[in-house]
């Protein structure tokens, strides 16, 4: 079966007022995490990593210890500008206005791509024939993410979907795809279809005025999506209703693929 799933409309904008509240609502992930991918994937300092829609370059910094080279791509220039402060006198991160239509032989060759909480936006079938001229043959790629499982620390976040649930726009991209196609499936019809999952489950503490800032860097409940007043309105009900958060639960995953030939 030949899957053909439809891609998210493209909006370099979608996160321009997000990306203020990004590197500070955003759950890290896991050190250890970071680590275990380099290694499974056979990343050595000769080698070049790609980020494909890099936000503020929480992935960029963290690779770029690792590698010769990290090159970071996005096709907002307020996520961009987020990512180049906060690499700061990192040397080895080169950072490019693009999206995943964009990325071609022109940028080289490359050991691992990573992406974090951003291959949804893309149209993944394009973005995998892209990757597939440009990953090494012996190269991976990476699809990092964040979750809560269901344990009794979490219980807050029930409180906290629901205030989100009653401030984001109802139509649109927005809206939950009854026919969305998991990426696993769309991986498993690549030429990546080799899949491993790795994950780190950790005890974090947390705050209400993270958790704000976590509300305000999704895309749908971004400043430029709620407007001043419901901006000004979430933040405060939060506040209000979650004052007593300590801390949560998370994992943070991800999902690597390889080509079957680099067994």
């Amino acid at each position: 079966m030949t899957l053909a799933p439809t891609p998210q409309p493209f909006d370099p904008a979608r996160y321009r007022s997000a990306s203020v509240h990004y590197e500070q609502g955003r759950v890290p992930y896991a050190p250890a995490l970071i680590q275990r991918v380099a290694e499974v994937a056979g990343l050595g300092a000769h080698h070049r990593v790609l980020d494909l829609g890099c936000g503020p370059g929480p992935l960029a910094r963290r690779f770029a210890p690792l590698a010769r080279e990290v090159v970071a791509v996005d096709p907002s220039p307020e996520m961009l500008a987020a990512a180049r402060a906060l690499a700061g006198a990192v040397a080895n991160i080169r950072f490019v206005a693009g999206s995943s239509y964009d990325i071609g032989s022109a940028l080289g060759q490359f050991r691992l791509a990573v992406m974090g909480r951003s291959f949804h936006w893309m149209d993944r079938v394009d973005t995998l024939r892209r990757l597939d001229r440009m990953i090494e043959p012996a190269g991976a790629m990476a699809l990092f993410q964040d979750t809560a499982p269901a344990v009794p620390a979490n219980a807050w976040r029930k409180v906290w979907q629901d205030i989100c649930q009653r401030y984001e726009p109802k139509h649109g991209e927005h809206q939950t795809d009854p026919n969305w196609i998991r990426h696993e499936a769309v991986l498993l019809a690549s030429p990546f279809s080799r899949l491993e999952r790795f994950g780190v489950v950790e005890r974090r503490p947390l705050d209400v005025e993270t958790l704000v800032q976590r509300t305000l860097s999704m895309g749908s409940t971004s400043p430029s999506h709620l407007g001043e007043e419901k901006t000004a309105a979430i933040a405060a009900e939060i506040r209000g209703a979650l004052a007593d958060v300590r801390e949560e639960v998370v994992e943070t995953s991800a999902l690597v693929a390889w080509r079957p030939a680099s067994i």
